[in-house]
């Protein structure tokens, strides 16, 4: 999937070229089938070749992923959810990043208010 939101659409063999560590061509056009059955791609025939493209934006289909992320990992708890990503070891947050979180919960702090 990432290879088709990076490319916006390509042929099995082209998605199959730029694969790291590619598993066999059938393989890739097996996994392919899989996705359009489960309506995660769709495909048109160009010439003698299906190109592949995503369904839904990445954008839509990320805030779908995290929605149920939160729902099964997080009892639907943003603070833990908040908590366990500034908890990470391996990702440390740079001032710029720790101010803007700070302005988007301030944001969300006063459409809350707005909304009373």
């Amino acid at each position: 999937m990432d290879i088709l939101y990076s490319a916006g659409e390509a042929s099995a063999r082209e998605i199959w070229q730029r694969m790291p560590q590619a598993p066999t061509y059938s393989t890739v056009r097996t996994l392919l089938a899989v996705l359009e059955d489960k309506r995660h791609i769709v495909r048109r025939l160009e010439g003698k070749a299906f190109v592949y493209r995503p369904r839904q934006q990445r954008a839509t289909v990320a805030i779908a992923a995290l929605r149920r992320t939160l729902k099964t990992f997080f009892q639907g708890s943003v603070e833990q959810v908040v908590s366990g990503l500034l908890e990470m070891e391996d990702k440390s947050l740079s001032n710029a990043e720790l101010k803007r979180i700070a302005r988007m919960i301030s944001e969300a702090r006063k459409e809350r208010s707005d909304e009373r």
